[in-house]
């Protein structure tokens, strides 16, 4: 039996926005009503914790009414004819709601918390709102499993490894402005073919030659799918 081709994705917030999910950067995103030091940063988490767990607390239940779109539907579909790969830059769980089985978080999840000096220790939290003073079972004080601005991103590693290995690669909804995530699509190598589906123009380097869909999230997958079915099957 023929090996599988590797499709490796980067997801950013592009792909959450259709399914109603709030996202940051975007014209009325959160940022332009939230201080990002005050909500996104461990500065701000030592001097308002409620604030930040407030803040988490309102995404994660709007989380919990959202629903995966097509973009995350196909993506999941594509697993019966590629070893696929989800890399999102996105805190929300909506690809394995959709039906993903190998996705990795960069910015952490919503539905997850963790002791505030142990990276490592992983509570599954669900979608109840926290306690800004709640402790785990040892009494270590717990925070929102995010990694936040200034924070090092534990899984840019293994990302990088899978991006160096992919076949066929694709950025989804994500402007490649927020590092270390955008620096992936240096890894890629030359020989694998790449896609890049957006509606807004987004800057990479000119060396790199990605097939273009300027398309929300949800055609632009739909477009991709077709044509990998196509050409690679």
């Amino acid at each position: 039996m023929t090996e599988r081709k590797k499709l490796v994705v980067l997801t950013g917030a592009g792909i959450s926005a259709e399914s109603g999910f709030q996202t940051f950067r975007d014209s009325g995103g959160l940022w332009e009503k939230y201080n990002v030091e005050d909500v996104a940063s461990i500065q701000g988490w030592y001097r308002n914790p409620k604030l930040i767990t407030d803040f988490y607390n309102n995404l994660r239940e709007q989380l919990e009414k959202a629903q995966p779109n097509e973009g995350h539907k196909i993506l999941a579909e594509l697993e019966k004819y590629f070893d696929v790969h989800i890399i999102t830059q996105n805190v929300d769980n909506l690809h394995e709601r959709a039906g993903s089985t190998k996705v990795l978080h960069l910015h952490g999840d919503l539905t997850q918390a963790r002791p505030v000096n142990n990276e490592n220790k992983i509570i599954n939290i669900g979608y109840r709102k926290m306690e800004y003073d709640e402790k785990d079972s040892d009494g270590e004080l717990l925070r929102p499993n995010i990694v936040w601005f200034g924070e090092a991103v534990p899984m840019i590693t293994e990302a990088a490894r899978l991006v160096r290995n992919a076949d066929i690669f694709a950025v989804i909804g994500s402007s490649l402005v927020v590092y270390p995530a955008a620096g992936l699509v240096h890894d890629l190598r030359s020989k694998a073919k790449a896609y890049l589906i957006d509606p807004k123009e987004v800057d990479v380097p000119g060396w790199l030659n990605f097939h273009v869909i300027k398309e929300v999230a949800s055609k632009g997958v739909a477009i991709m799918r077709d044509e990998l079915l196509k050409e690679e099957l």
